[in-house]
């Protein structure tokens, strides 16, 4: 290799898939072909990552790395999901930086060039693309899974910093060294929005750009696919990771709504104190005794306030004590993680 060559920045181009048979070796030459018109800007290798595939997908992989000496098959012997494809998949990689593609193309080849001008303009730890922020676009993306994915992204962009449009997106540019240094655990999807998550732990710049979610691409070939995403299993993923980012709101803005039932139901029971007070015929003449008098018969007749007032406010209580519980959690959790970060980032250094 010409020293001009190795000035050129390296790039990993990873695709993890399972059972990608119809697809795989067209969308392998796609992608390889793409990359190949790079080639005046990039170094790169792709990393194919078969996770545990029941079908062809792993023979047909592994003739196509034959006759591609660019292309690197990784197989799992069982279906260990996105998380674990994926962190498989950044160890193995040597170059700068890496992108993640999805093998069903539904992003176009030519968002790799983008991502890759970007991350190298900016020098940001990760580069995003989004559909859903000004300028991009979802095409032939059935209505109910797109109303779920936007909604869900929606409210993680709510939990999280920085006024990310996408966090839940795969196809992505992340610096190499920075993503090794990060400890990811998730096995399936949720890996997405960890390494966001982690990433804004450690004050890592992150930039999103406009994209083109495009699932007409595979239908015009012939080859339409379903997806693999189970819409509730993405739901329940977007609330745990929500819950991941801002674990307070999740008890707090619950304890706040019950401690405003709670008042409301406490102010009305003290109306209707102050209005039967005067009217109690009593001996007693102390203000404690008239005033005990006067709730006991407020008691007479609405006995279920007092239940729902005392209920509500005892789980209000609870809410908001272990909403800063989980915020004192979290961050002791920080600065662990920054911690740990630091010293493997100087290990990985050495």
């Amino acid at each position: 290799m010409n020293n001009e060559a190795k000035c050129k920045p390296f790039v990993s181009v990873v695709v993890p898939g399972y059972n990608e048979e119809a697809i795989l070796a067209e969308n392998l030459a796609i992608l390889c072909e793409y990359m190949g018109r790079l080639e005046d800007k990039y170094r790169w290798e792709l990393i194919f990552v078969n996770d545990g595939s029941t079908d062809n997908t792993k023979k047909l992989a592994m003739e196509f790395a034959e006759q591609n000496k660019q292309v690197t098959v990784l197989n799992h012997h069982a279906n260990f999901q996105l998380g674990q494809a994926l962190r498989f998949a950044f160890a193995h990689c040597h170059g700068d930086y890496i992108v993640t593609m999805d093998i069903d193309l539904s992003y176009s080849p030519d968002h790799i060039e983008r991502l890759l001008d970007t991350i190298i303009k900016t020098r940001a730890k990760i580069v995003l693309t989004s559909p859903y922020m000004p300028g991009g676009k979802v095409s032939n993306v059935p209505w109910l899974r797109r109303i779920l994915s936007r909604n869900a992204n929606r409210f993680l962009s709510l939990t999280a910093k920085g006024n990310i449009y996408t966090l839940t997106g795969m196809v992505r540019a992340y610096d190499r060294k920075f993503i090794n240094t990060l400890d990811l655990k998730s096995m399936d999807m949720e890996i997405n929005p960890e390494i966001i998550y982690k990433s804004q732990l450690l004050r890592a710049l992150i930039v999103e750009i406009p994209a083109h979610l495009n699932w007409g691409i595979q239908k015009a070939k012939g080859n339409a696919r379903i997806s693999k995403m189970r819409l509730v299993r993405g739901i329940l993923s977007a609330l745990m990771s929500g819950f991941i980012f801002r674990p307070f709101m999740f008890f707090m803005l619950p304890g706040i709504m019950l401690l405003l039932v709670s008042a409301y139901v406490l102010v009305w029971l003290l109306i209707n104190i102050s209005a039967v007070y005067p009217h109690i015929v009593t001996t007693n003449v102390y203000f404690d005794d008239r005033f005990s008098e006067a709730v006991a018969a407020v008691f007479k007749e609405r006995p279920h306030a007092f239940y729902v007032g005392g209920i509500t406010l005892i789980v209000a209580l609870q809410f908001i004590s272990v909403a800063f519980l989980s915020l004192q959690n979290k961050r002791y959790f920080e600065e662990l993680f920054h911690l740990n970060s630091r010293i493997l980032k100087e290990h990985m250094d050495k």
